[in-house]
């Protein structure tokens, strides 16, 4: 018998962080206005995100190197384009800097995003799909 655990293909992401709580109140911030809540610490190192459970883990590095992303984007849905919006205003405000203003993408039809980096450089953006 196989066993289906939710409907998406990942169980979870993971995020290197330089300076943990620089990186919580970044995304503390950009999260919020896509429902996304911070769930708490899991250990000292270790803070988990989601709506209902688990599904961002931002750490430090077990190894004890550099958080390293270039060539990573972790996309985050949003139900509208003001959602991106205040995600990438939510974002720059609280540390992060910019990889893409908030707008149309023309490699997909409809697509509506906005890129940051994290304050360790993770690269993350928030997509919406609007009717064209």
């Amino acid at each position: 018998m196989a066993v289906i655990s939710g409907d998406g293909v990942f169980s979870h992401a993971t995020l290197g962080a330089t300076d943990l709580p620089g990186s919580v109140a970044f995304y503390d911030a950009a999260l919020a206005p896509l429902g996304v809540k911070n769930l708490g610490p899991f250990g000292e190192t270790v803070v988990l995100y989601g709506k209902d459970k688990p599904a961002l883990l931002v750490l430090k590095p077990g190894n004890g190197e550099a958080p390293s992303s270039n060539g990573v984007t972790i996309g985050f849905a949003a139900a509208t384009p003001a959602e991106v919006d205040a995600f990438h205003a939510a974002g720059l405000s609280a540390g992060g800097t910019c990889e893409g203003a908030p707008g149309p993408r023309g490699h997909l039809p409809g697509a509506y995003a906005a890129y940051l980096r994290d304050p360790a450089g993770n690269k993350v953006c928030a997509y919406t799909f609007i009717a064209e």
